[in-house]
């Protein structure tokens, strides 16, 4: 088992050290790749669209964050992070509905938000058990200790190591100018976030809402569906424009889409 020092301070420090990062590599990833995409999504989409984006994630996250722990043995307010980025699509997605615009629109989002759960669960973790986002006990050599003796998965290390490896196979998609990642990494990240985050869920001891099933099951779940549906429906849409689709970049370049 390894003990973790932990202190509440923590938490507000990884956050603010995942904002800044992910600032940071948002300009960069737009200067190295995503200029040309970010400059025709803006001209489609108007200045309401962060409007509605801020109108979803924010009451989103404290509303999920707070519907399960609210349900829990000591009840309090909470925010989520899985539930900001479901209310932020759910608004997004009403708002381009209204303004008929089609395509995914979140491509600069992949990076900024890869690296923030990359760095902001460690935040969680150090945080220690107020923070309330530990995992359950277990006998597994690599447990943690939080303070209370108790040997826990370490739940927050899991999520931010799975979103470490899809932010790498991301830059390298966008290094190879791969059409997943430049036309649809949102709809990746939308899967690959919700299915890894689906399955860590069973092991936090959050109160269960449907069967064995929490709250962040249901809303992960949703995550994985909407990728999957968004991201075939933008595959579809590319080959019924042909087999070459541009690519917007430094030189423009046709690239050929593969499934």
């Amino acid at each position: 088992m390894i003990h973790v020092p932990t202190a509440i301070w923590a938490h507000t420090a990884f956050d603010v050290t995942a904002w800044l990062s992910g600032l940071a590599l948002s300009g960069g990833l737009y200067h190295w790749r995503l200029r040309g995409a970010t400059e025709q999504v803006a001209a489609r989409v108007g200045g309401g669209y962060f409007v509605a984006l801020a109108a979803g994630a924010i009451p989103g996250a404290w509303l999920a964050g707070s519907l399960n722990t609210l349900r829990g043995a000591h009840p309090a307010l909470s925010h989520s992070v899985v539930g900001a980025l479901v209310g932020a699509i759910v608004a997004v997605e009403i708002y381009k509905a209204l303004r008929g615009v089609e395509g995914s629109t979140g491509g600069v989002f992949v990076g900024p938000f890869s690296l923030g759960v990359v760095i902001g669960r460690w935040g969680c973790l150090f945080a220690g058990l107020p923070d309330g986002t530990y995992g359950t006990p277990t006998a597994l050599p690599w447990a943690v200790d939080l303070g209370d003796g108790i040997g826990r998965h370490p739940v927050e290390v899991y999520e931010s190591l799975a979103m470490a490896l899809f932010l790498a196979l991301y830059l390298e998609g966008l290094a190879r100018r791969r059409p997943w990642a430049l036309r649809r990494g949102f709809y990746a990240m939308c899967l690959w976030y919700g299915a890894a985050r689906f399955g860590w869920e069973f092991l936090k001891p959050y109160p269960a809402l449907i069967g064995p099933l929490n709250l962040f099951h249901l809303l992960s779940g949703g995550l994985v569906v909407y990728g999957w549906v968004y991201y075939r429906a933008s595959l579809a849409r590319d080959r019924a424009q042909g087999c070459a689709v541009p690519v917007p970049g430094a030189d423009h370049e046709p690239v050929r889409d593969l499934p």
